[in-house]
């Protein structure tokens, strides 16, 4: 395990009457490509603010490497920004965007040539020094506005929906470039958004935000495969939740039926509840399984077509490559590994 390189300590952060952050407890190590993934208003850019120096938090601790900076302004800070406008300089062309601010340090002018040379490179835009900034692709703007953050070698990045405003052809390949990126220059990268597959798709570690709480941390298969609630089920790909009774150790009830899995630990007819993804669900024949239902629709999604079954409790999301005629009586089968307990929040 690498070493922890900040240190969010009780953070809490009010804006007038409104509380953002309600005590925030987060280790991120060095080296960890992190993401702060929650919907709009969570608490994740207050969050980045910061750790950024541009806000200061209402109560608690930042720490970085063990010393307190809550109240070091932010340019003495070993972090540098990308921001979803790459707020680039357009009178200066690629290679003086990328220098501007090694020659604000009044580094030597061969080292800054070495420097952005390199930082270039590394982004993929070897050969673009002359090129004006305005006249490039929203892709090639962010490569700019990530090289001009990492020539300064930062110890951390910080990116705030850095690709917000790209296609979802060019944010995917982005994606892919970010996280190369960020293991060639070895350093912390801490990531914002609100979309669950860059989140899934890049990090070593997801921090699951809501209305200003975490609510799970963890790996990206930790937090699809083990939700801790139902919100983190429900933010982060689809879910069929329901509500049910843990009987025993590897023994739960829900929709009428008895079920074998692979959770343990909780007191014995304790009100929880279910997850079961559609991908996990397999549609037999009636006989076949205990829950059966009737297909209400069917919609092609290009990799899968996305089946809703209704059945006497609810409606069943089904994720499948084969196809099932509207009106056809069927049964849904799981296993034990398929299902998934959580901790009941606010039963009702």
């Amino acid at each position: 395990m690498s070493n922890v390189l900040i240190e969010l300590k009780g953070l809490t952060k009010n804006f007038e009457d409104q509380q953002v952050l309600k005590g925030i407890d987060l280790n991120i190590y060095e080296n960890e490509f992190l993401t702060l993934l929650g919907p709009s208003g969570c608490g994740k850019t207050t969050t980045l603010r910061i750790i950024a120096g541009f806000d200061e938090p209402s109560g608690g601790e930042v720490l970085f490497d063990g010393v307190d900076i809550s109240k070091i302004p932010s340019y003495k800070r070993e972090v540098n920004t990308v921001f979803q406008k790459y707020a680039l300089f357009p009178f200066l062309n690629v290679y003086e965007n990328v220098a501007f601010g090694l020659k604000l340090k009044k580094m030597d002018k061969s080292l800054i040539e070495h420097k952005v040379t390199k930082t270039l490179k590394l982004v993929g835009l070897e050969g673009f020094d002359k090129r004006d900034v305005t006249k490039l692709s929203g892709g090639q703007q962010q490569r700019v506005a990530i090289a001009r953050a990492l020539v300064n070698e930062p110890k951390v990045l910080l990116l705030d929906e850095p690709l917000g405003a790209l296609d979802a052809k060019l944010r995917k390949e982005m994606q892919g470039e970010l996280k190369k990126i960020q293991k060639e220059v070895g350093i912390t990268f801490i990531f914002v958004t609100h979309d669950q597959e860059e989140a899934l798709s890049m990090s070593d570690t997801v921090v699951v935000m809501n209305e200003g709480i975490i609510q799970q941390v963890g790996t990206p298969e930790d937090i699809y495969n083990e939700p801790e609630n139902r919100f983190v089920a429900s933010f982060i790909g689809e879910s069929n939740i329901m509500e049910g009774h843990m009987l025993d150790d590897l023994l739960v009830e829900f929709d009428g039926y008895e079920f074998e899995c692979v959770d343990k630990g909780f007191k014995k007819n304790e009100q929880v509840e279910v997850v079961i993804r559609p991908e996990d669900i397999d549609i037999v024949e009636p006989q076949e399984a205990k829950i059966q239902g009737v297909v209400k629709s069917i919609i092609f999604k290009g990799v899968h077509h996305e089946i809703v079954v209704e059945t006497e409790q609810r409606d069943y999301t089904v994720h499948t490559t084969d196809y099932f005629e509207v009106g056809l009586k069927v049964g849904l089968k799981f296993g034990p590994d398929d299902i998934h307990v959580m901790y009941r929040m606010d039963w009702e």
